[in-house]
């Protein structure tokens, strides 16, 4: 069927637009790799250059999941799980887009699967991407649509499935600003398998032909029990209450600071009154956060330099599993401070561990809210701001279900924070009550496994 002229000139328009502007792709990767040097790795890749990567073996047989980033990662590892339970002999192609997911999805390969980059979306790139490895499907986590790729994948005959799919109401809007171009990609999707019935109404808006609803992975998502066992013993060994913001994005910690400095903990004794334990989304930010405390004049710990928690035999904690911790420059003892920088990767179920209460990075701001689900998963509570149009769906379930709250700003959310901690049994309540709303809204990586499974036999 010939492709009409407007869709072709569109394409070719975006296609040249990545080629131009490859060179500065090429130095924003170096510029990046200064901090997080998996960036300056496999350039090649970014391409479609392998090298040496033995996919030869099993060309034509790997089941290919792209998963962006950390989270996607995460997520997808849950559903892997369950396609190899479904597969047993299955091969896996696994590609990222940023470093942090790479680290992530490292852990999730076996004897025989590959990692690597997705090459940039040009029609060289990704022609060279599916000739080398041949996949026999595809899997784009969430979001994922690339025009060059889904014309490829089609002339390739590899059927595309979008999986945990979810399009938001602004990100639908955004579209049809260029609905030329990308409404071709999403009309040649095999299927997309949607996280709720309202992404499921978009995605067939904007072009999907096969929807099927069939939940959030996210909700399978199971934090390491080992690192959530030792945030909890952690806990133990600080008397204050901690509340931790996660995964804050730049604008939120300066705000977040200043409204902290604000607050007086009225009718909280001096030892119950909060630390607090900012998480920023991007490794990239650790220095800057932890400059923005200095000169907010708050006393700072970080995590790089805390040891590791010392327990003995009976599993008792040990007189100090913070003894000998220092900050970067200041000396500061993790007991002795009043802002704790979580600035490590992985371990983000250490930190929800430790937190009483979590506030929800991301959606202060208008970048559309992390994940609370992990939060939730680890028994914490949820504060969030107005801006969760990346987790609607989630969100307003667990508002309804009362394990998480909203608020207008930071002020708001501390004046919550200290309501809660003058009402220790409603905290321990609604504590208990978060684990238990994960719990109801489980099965969709076992729903998506036999679905792209029985149509892979």
């Amino acid at each position: 069927m010939a492709i009409p002229f407007k869709q072709c000139l569109a394409r070719w328009s975006y296609s040249s637009l990545w080629r131009l502007l490859s060179p500065f792709y090429v130095f924003k990767l170096w510029w990046r790799g200064r901090k997080e040097p998996v960036y300056r790795q496999h350039i090649g890749e970014r391409f479609g250059l392998y090298g040496s990567t033995p996919a030869a073996a099993h060309a034509g047989s790997y089941v290919w999941v792209h998963a962006v980033s950390l989270g996607e990662a995460r997520a997808a590892a849950v559903l892997i799980d369950e396609l190899r339970r479904q597969i047993p002999d299955m091969k896996l192609l696994l590609t990222h887009g940023t470093a942090t997911g790479r680290v992530q999805g490292k852990a999730i390969l076996r004897e025989g699967d590959i990692q690597c980059w997705l090459p940039i979306d040009t029609p060289g790139s990704v022609k060279r991407f599916f000739r080398h490895f041949r996949p026999q499907v595809g899997l784009l986590m969430e979001t994922e649509m690339w025009p060059n790729v889904m014309h490829m994948a089609q002339k390739q005959q590899v059927p595309m499935y979008l999986v945990n799919a979810r399009l938001s109401r602004r990100s639908l809007k955004g579209m049809k600003k260029v609905n030329t171009l990308l409404r071709p990609a999403y009309a040649a999707l095999n299927a997309a398998l949607a996280q709720s019935r309202s992404d499921a109404r978009r995605l067939k808006e904007a072009g999907v032909a096969t929807v099927e609803v069939l939940g959030n992975l996210k909700f399978d998502m199971q934090p390491d029990p080992a690192l959530l066992a030792r945030g909890r013993q952690w806990k133990l060994a600080e008397s204050r209450p901690i509340i931790m913001a996660a995964s804050t994005r730049e604008g939120e910690e300066a705000d977040l600071l200043q409204a902290w400095q604000a607050m007086s903990w009225h009718a909280l004794l001096p030892d119950q009154r909060p630390v607090l334990l900012l998480v920023p989304r991007h490794p990239q930010r650790f220095d800057a956060v932890a400059r923005l405390v200095s000169d907010a004049g708050l006393t700072l710990s970080c995590r790089s330099a805390w040891p590791a928690a010392r327990l003995d035999a009976a599993g008792q904690q040990a007189a100090s599993v913070f003894e000998a911790a220092a900050v970067r420059n200041t000396g500061m003892e993790p007991e002795e401070a009043q802002i704790w920088l979580g600035d490590s990767l992985g371990e983000m179920p250490l930190y929800y561990g430790m937190a009483d209460i979590v506030l929800l990075g991301g959606s202060f701001k208008d970048y559309g809210g992390q994940n609370l689900l992990e939060a939730l998963a680890c028994d914490s509570p949820v504060i969030m701001g107005e801006y969760t149009y990346n987790f609607t769906w989630a969100s307003e379930m667990a508002l309804q279900a009362g394990v998480a709250c909203r608020v207008a700003d930071f002020a708001q959310a501390l004046s919550q924070v200290q309501h809660w901690l003058e009402q220790p049994q409603q905290l321990r309540t609604l504590q208990a009550q978060a684990s238990g709303f994960i719990h109801a809204h489980q099965g969709a990586a076992q729903h998506m496994a036999e679905y792209i499974a029985g149509r892979l036999r």
